[in-house]
């Protein structure tokens, strides 16, 4: 019944979109057309945007703010933090994997061997060389880069930045600035509440994390961005105890439902490990135990075809993140068209981990046009140098999206959303009516001039895949 209802729901959204973007839709058309890549990214950034529904905490960021923290002593009170500036064989080491630029903080470079401290130089006495190779390995930014530098060294390079709870609140609120300014009303965060420490690197709870945050997102410049923000507690899905993670992350969630709206499990598919059947005794245990807590999980991250997405779905997801290789799971994209069940794309992150290494192969047209409700999200986006808005500039590019299709894609990301009903309500009336402000101003005889006037944030992505001419100007502080 519920879906039956949702489903007439979107019916009327659609009919009524046909009515109200009848003429605009033909504007779009034209200025795809006759728009210089700066123009459209520029009209792209101006496009009110829904929700960033696949959004992990750490790598969410411009790298430039990490940069910022480690070296400005007033942001990080004095301390001191150590990186990794040679390799060299050592009687005893206990770093894993042996990464160049790895950062510790003093806590844990003191504890290590003499041997490998001799490895390590603080990160103020980096020369300027030295500080561009860092913020270069914090990026995927070189040819022949991809998914195992993504996922084996680059999380190493970061360092205990974001986890540091006297500042990881507010370099939240700098990237929610960040991403208010490109018209996202709403995000949820993969966050791992219980893998915090405080200044001196020492633990803490995570309900004084939870604390921590709601009151940094309760202050006036938090609530002055736009953004709302919830968190889901994302599983290390191979970790040999990742159903106790499970556990706890049930009992967390029912306790703190006001911040906290789903679960999520993330890791490489191919650490064989970590396939979603594994965790179907555990998940039916919790459901048993607690009111639904909504699922959105990552599926079909793949090269080749499996049973992953289906046995996600079975473990009673509601979205499925990535979804790369459903259409080589004919019974379940068959299953997926006869339901609601969003997936999450992320097309920036999927061609430079190169999964669709041609954007031409990637499923997200064929999906959003057969009748499976998909969203953009930027994933790791300070990991990809990218925003937002590369996301739009890469679907409208690639697949020509209408104007009917772009509103959709940005509606249902709040429409499959995990937020409340009433806060859901207020979101999407609020979209509605900048969509169609929106199209007055810009989407006119009139656009070419109304675009020169967009403040636009350039990425070193949109720069070097688009064509764009305008200078890059990511990682600059938001006033």
């Amino acid at each position: 019944m519920k879906k039956s209802l949702l489903s007439m729901g979107l019916a009327l959204a659609g009919l009524c979109a046909s009515v109200l973007y009848g003429e605009p839709s033909k504007v779009f058309d034209q200025i795809k057309q006759a728009a210089s890549p700066d123009e459209l990214y520029a009209l792209l950034y101006a496009v009110p945007k829904g929700g960033d529904l696949h959004h992990h905490g750490g790598g969410s960021m411009p790298m430039e703010y990490a940069l910022d923290y480690y070296l400005d002593a007033e942001r990080n009170g004095g301390r001191q933090f150590y990186i990794r500036t040679r390799i060299e064989a050592c009687p005893e080491h206990r770093l894993r994997p042996e990464v160049m630029y790895h950062v510790l903080g003093e806590w844990d470079w003191k504890a290590l061997d003499p041997c490998l401290q001799k490895q390590f130089k603080l990160v103020t006495e980096l020369t300027e060389a030295e500080q561009a190779a860092w913020l270069s390995d914090l990026k995927i930014d070189q040819e022949g880069e991809g998914r195992d530098e993504f996922f084996e060294k680059i999380w190493w390079r970061m360092g205990p930045v974001f986890n540091d709870l006297s500042v990881g609140p507010d370099l939240l609120v700098e990237n929610m600035k960040a991403m208010g300014k490109e018209g996202l009303r709403y995000i949820e965060m993969q966050v791992i509440p219980w893998s915090h420490t405080d200044a001196e690197g020492n633990p803490v709870s995570a309900e004084l994390w939870y604390e921590t945050y709601k009151k940094r997102l309760a202050q006036p410049d938090a609530l002055a961005t736009g953004v709302t923000m919830r968190f889901q507690v994302v599983i290390i899905r191979f970790l040999p105890e990742a159903e106790d993670h499970v556990r706890r992350a049930f009992e967390f969630i029912d306790k703190h439902r006001d911040l906290f709206v789903g679960i999520n499990m993330a890791g490489r598919e191919d650490e064989g490990k970590g396939q979603a059947a594994r965790f179907t005794e555990v998940y039916r245990e919790m459901q048993r135990l607690y009111p639904k807590i909504p699922l959105a999980i990552h599926a079909g991250e793949a090269d080749e075809g499996n049973s992953n997405i289906r046995d996600t779905l079975a473990l009673g997801a509601d979205r499925i993140g990535h979804g790369l290789n459903l259409l080589k799971d004919t019974d379940t994209y068959l299953l997926m068209r006869q339901n609601q069940y969003m997936v999450e794309v992320n097309l920036v992150s999927n061609k430079l981990l190169e999964y669709v290494p041609d954007p031409m192969q990637h499923p997200f047209p064929v999906l959003l046009r057969t009748g499976i409700p998909v969203s953009l999200n930027t994933d790791d986006r300070g990991m990809w140098d990218s925003t937002f808005t590369d996301e739009y500039y890469s679907a409208v590019r690639y697949y020509n999206l209408s104007w009917e299709e772009l509103v959709k894609v940005g509606r249902d990301s709040l429409v499959y959303s995990f937020l409340e009903p009433s806060k859901k309500a207020e979101l999407m009336a609020d979209y509605d009516a900048a969509v169609l402000e929106f199209e007055s101003t810009y989407l006119t005889e009139d656009w070419r001039d109304a675009v020169q006037d967009v403040d636009v944030t350039v990425s070193n992505y949109g720069k070097e895949n688009f064509g764009l001419t305008s200078a890059v100007n990511l990682g600059d502080p938001i006033e």
